[in-house]
Formats: C-alpha cells, structure tokens, sequence
C-alpha cells in the first residue's frame, strides 16, 4: 500500500462521487481545482491530457466529511471503463462544457447512469468563463428530463477562474449529508476497479464500497471463483482504518489472494449473501422515441450484447422474452441479487438498455410456448424482490437461499417457517391436504401398521429430506417413531395386533427368553408390519429375527451376572432356560452392547460377575 497515516479514531463520514459526460469537458480539470489532487496518475493520460483509466482523488467538505470522487474517461473508446466507475457512485457530476454542449458522449453516460440507477447528482456547465453557460444549461436540463437526474440542481463553473466552485462545494456537501446512509450490516459486495501488489505487503484490491462494513480479519470470497479471501489491512482516503462503512472508497490488503488472480470486474462478498448464476430473467428499461421518430416497436435487441454490472463486463446471449423481458445467459458468472440493475450494450452500435434483474435463478424454457409464457408472468411482477409472488410460484424455498437472491423474510406474514424453509400458505395447506391423504391410503393398505413412514410420505409429497413433516402434521396428523399417523392410531394399537400381542406374552409368561418361532408368530397373526409396529412402540425387543417381550436383554444380563465367570453358550441357555436358537443372537446383542465380552475359547464374562469369595460382587478380570 502507499504511504499513509495512521487514523487515531473512525474516519469522518465519507460520500462518493463519479464523473460522467464527453472527453475534454473538463472533468479532471475540475477535480484538479476542487481537490488539488490531480486525477491523471498514468504518464500518458499527463502527456496527451485525456483520461484513459479511472483516477481516484479526494478532498475535506466545508462541514468536514469526506468527499472522493471517481474521475471517468469520457472518450467513447473508453465506455467500459466509463461505465466500471460510475456504476457504483452513490452519485455523479455529470459535466457539460458551456462551448460545446451536450455531445455523443454526454447521451451515452447519461443513459448508463440511468441504467445503472443513478438517482443522485449535479449538473455542472464548465469553461462558464469561455462561453455563456445558459444554453448549454438549458440544453442540459431538456435532456436530463425524464431520467434520474431531471430534478438535480445545476451550476455553472470555471476551473481556470474558480468562479462558482465555491457554491459547488457547498452543493457537493448538501448532496451528500442528505443522502441516505446505506445499512451498516448489510451484506458486501465491493466491486474491485483495481489491483495490484505492494512490496511488503502483498496483494490490494480498490473499489467503492456501496454497503455494508469491511473489517481487518473479516473472511469475504473473491466472486466469481468462489475463493475464500482474508482482510489483512484496510486504506480509506490515505488512512489506514480498522473498519469502514460505506458508501466510501477503500483498498483492501488481501491475506493468500496473488495478485495475479485478480482483475477489474471481480469482486469481494460476504459469503453466501449473494446468488452467483449465469442465467437471468430481466426487465428491459422502455425507451421513447422522440417525436419525429416514425412509429416503431422498440430498439432491435442484440443477439450477443455486452452486460455491465457494477465494474463487471461479460458476454451474453439475449432471448427475448416478450416486449420489454429478455433472458440473458452470461459468459461469466456474477454475484447478483433480484432488483440489481445491469447495463446492456450492443458492441455494434450505440445501443444502450438498462435492465432490472427479476429473477437470479429462471425456470428451463423447454416446452413449446414456455418463453411466451414466462414473459407474460414477468410482466405481471411488478416489484422484483417479491418474496410472496416468489412463493407462489416455488411452492416452498430455503430461507437462506430466498436471502442471497435478495428476497426479504418479513413481508410475507401468512407464509410458514418450517425448519430452513419458508413455505407459501397455499402450498403448505395443499401440502397438508395431500399428506393426510397419503397417511389414509397407508393405513388401509397396511392395517396391521397404519403410519405411513416419512421416506415415502417425502417420496410421494416431493419434499426435500429436511423439511420437518411434523410443521405439515396438523389436522389431527402426528409424527412418531418416523411415520404419520392419524392421532387417533398414534397411541393405540390396532385391535387385532393388540390381541396377537397378549397371545404371544401369554406364551412368554412362563418361559420370558423362549422366543416364538415363525409358524408360531404367523399362527397368532403377528405379520412383519405388525411386528415392526410392537418393536417401535417398545412392545417387543427385537433380536437378529426373533422377538422377545420388552426388557428382556436387560434381564438376561442380570441372570448371566448371577452364574459363575466365565460361561458358555449352554451356560447360558441352560440359565435363561431356552435354546441355542435363541441363546446365540441374545448373547451376540448382549455382546455388541457391552453387558458380556466373549473370549477366544468362545466363552463369556459379565463386567460385572460373582467372585468366589463369599458372595460380594466386583469386576473379574479375563482368564
């Protein structure tokens, strides 16, 4: 990083501003006699007095904030460049010499400002000292109309004699204490303009920080790779800080990140706040021809045009999508949100579109007709973070995924929180409807065990494996044991698996470890469901493939510890008075346990046996 001093408090309340309008009306000058600070840092800009990158300079307003500007090439060899700056100014001087007017350029940045939505500035006639600045004044408020900038105030200046920039700093002061002050715990998303390496100090990425805080330490991603990039130090207008807050600009010292890998149009997030896609649904901006225009149905809309956002450019393929919506699939990812504002640009001409993202994640257009369709439901969208027209039409959605596309939580109050999801309430009382449906059918079907079990009400219902069945189970619906029950069957047993139940304890009473064999399990009617039904609801004990009543390996342990140590397999059977059949699968369970551990003569201890010493109890050690 340059050479700075260290800040003793939080830097004063800063605001940015961008240049905008025609090469050689004087945009640098300006600053240059604003600031005294001169914008050009390359050698060339100097030699040939034309800006060809952006220049970065600031200055104290007379109420003490912070004003940095973001000066911008005007020459239209430059617009990529020109567009990189202004898109994330909070505001913009857009200049307009009073000799020569509004030219081509001045259209073409008024226009990206617009589309970028740019709501904030001043207009500035410069060089008032070689011409009356009233025409071009007027000029420039007939073209303004209509735009973002139609109600911004406007003056007339020289550089060369500083006649008006008094009254432009006040202004520039104004401007910015009126502006509202974006959330500081908002998420980040800082647009990198520059990049490069300080000796020392390794890689420093530049940008104009709209939102949110950047703090040393913090752990943000470099998008569109994905990779995870820690704040080493932070610079803001000379100082080094600790933190800052936007809208400010600001260089980041970056832990692990070669500068080599970084480049303009990346850009440092807070992870998992934004949707990186290459395909989006957008909202064209309507543009009006003038009145001698013949009549036409809109601009011709490139196949291939270039996208802007923020200090980001890529390729794009655009499919129309109706009058004034458009699908743009994009070479390069980006890190967007519903309602983020992109420029679309057609290479071979001066064609210029704003365009509102409506949708960061579209639907597949593969049937006959979809694209017409989807057209017709974005025309219907009239605010692009929808959360509730969202929900209609998902069904159900990831609270934290609705989040990063830029949907808020808390306008939709008749949706439901179930678990990470956020569910429309139409869908979830279809979801209901059809679940109690679901746990009907199961029921007749298998009377035995009526509980529809949760993987097939998941598999029948289409829902994802965390959604918790129990936020759909009302209606006289329960979840236990993992199935669905009516209330009703969730705490009885069906009448004919309660009556097999006391026919079979009936045959343990005597002999509790004899465990039934198959024929006569199927002889009292105690079916596979019916057996799985008692194991769950604590009924049975289930070992290998018998069942024995409940309890009933806590009870053998106790009657193995009480036989002298060690024992063998018919020890035990003889002790729990069964057979082999049942006394192998019993001490397997009772080995897997812990209750007894087999040797390798294939005989057992209990941890916790009688010695041969009058009786007291301990633990034995292993022959």
């Amino acid at each position: 990083m340059t050479p700075h001093r260290e800040a003793a408090a939080p830097p004063a309340p800063s605001f940015v501003f961008a240049t905008a309008g025609h090469v050689d009306h004087g945009k640098s000058t300006l600053l240059r006699a604003l600031t005294g600070s001169d914008p050009d840092r390359l050698a060339e800009e100097r030699r040939r007095g034309l800006t060809l990158d952006l220049g970065f300079v600031w200055t104290t307003a007379p109420s003490g904030r912070t004003l940095a500007f973001v000066d911008v090439p005007g020459h239209h060899r430059y617009l990529a460049t020109a567009f990189a700056g202004v898109a994330t100014a909070p505001a913009v001087l857009l200049v307009v010499s009073a000799d020569e007017g509004w030219r081509p350029q001045t259209e073409e940045h008024l226009l990206a400002l617009d589309a970028f939505g740019v709501r904030a500035g001043l207009l500035v006639v410069t060089r008032a000292d070689l011409a009356d600045p009233a025409d071009a004044l007027a000029e420039a408020r007939a073209r303004t109309a209509g735009t973002g900038l139609a109600e911004a105030p406007a003056l007339a200046v020289s550089a060369r004699t500083g006649a008006g920039l008094d009254a432009l700093r006040e202004r520039l002061d104004a401007l910015a204490s009126a502006h509202r002050a974006p959330a500081p715990d908002a998420p980040v998303r800082l647009w990198l303009d520059r990049a490069f390496t300080v000796a020392g100090a390794g890689t420093v990425v530049t940008g104009t920080l709209t939102a949110g805080t950047l703090a040393v330490g913090d752990t943000l991603e470099l998008a569109p790779a994905g990779t995870p990039a820690v704040v080493r130090g932070l610079h803001s207008l000379g100082q080094r800080v600790a933190r800052v807050a936007g809208p400010a600009r600001v260089a980041v010292n970056l832990r692990g990140i070669a500068a080599t890998s970084v480049r303009r149009g990346h850009a440092l997030i807070t992870p998992e706040s934004w949707w990186r896609t290459d395909t989006v649904d957008v909202r064209l901006a309507h543009r009006t021809a003038p009145p001698e225009a013949p009549p036409r149905q809109g601009p011709r809309l490139p196949a291939e045009p270039l996208v802007h956002c923020g200090t980001a450019q890529t390729g794009a393929r655009l499919r129309p999508l109706g009058e004034l919506a458009a699908r743009l699939t994009l070479r390069v990812p980006l890190d967007l949100r519903v309602g983020d504002r992109l420029l679309v640009r057609d290479p071979g001409s001066r064609l210029l579109l704003g365009a509102t993202v409506l949708d960061v994640d579209p639907p597949a257009l593969r049937r006959r007709g979809s694209a017409a369709e989807r057209g017709r439901r974005l025309a219907q969208l009239a605010e692009p973070a929808d959360t509730a027209a969202r929900l209609r039409a998902d069904g159900l959605a990831r609270r934290a995924r609705l989040t990063a596309m830029g949907y808020p939580l808390d306008t939709v109050p008749e949706a439901r929180t179930a678990g990470p999801y956020l569910l429309d309430a139409g869908r979830l009382e279809g979801l209901r409807t059809a679940l109690g449906d679901e746990v009907d059918a199961y029921a007749a079907a298998h009377p035995a065990d009526p509980g529809l079990p949760s993987t097939v009400a998941r598999r029948r219902l289409a829902l994802p494996d965390d959604l918790p069945l129990a936020a759909l189970a009302e209606d006289g619906l329960t979840v236990r044991d993992g199935r669905v029950y009516r209330a009703r069957d969730a705490e009885r047993l069906p009448a004919p698996v309660a009556a097999a139940l006391d026919g079979l304890l009936a045959d343990l009473t005597e002999a509790p470890f004899r465990a039934p064999t198959r024929e006569r399990l199927e002889a009292l009617g105690l079916t596979a469901d019916a057996l799985a039904l008692l194991v769950r609801r604590g009924r049975l004990e289930r070992i290998g493939t018998l069942h024995l009543p409940s309890g009933a390996r806590a009870r053998a342990a106790a009657r193995l510890r009480a036989l002298p140590q060690p024992f063998t397999v018919g020890d035990a059977a003889r002790a729990l008075a069964t057979s082999r059949r049942v006394a192998v699968p019993l001490l397997e369970a009772l080995d897997a346990e812990g209750s007894t551990h087999r040797h390798p003569d294939g005989r057992r201890t209990t941890p916790e046996g009688p010695v041969r010493d009058g009786g007291r109890s301990g633990p034995r050690p292993a022959p």
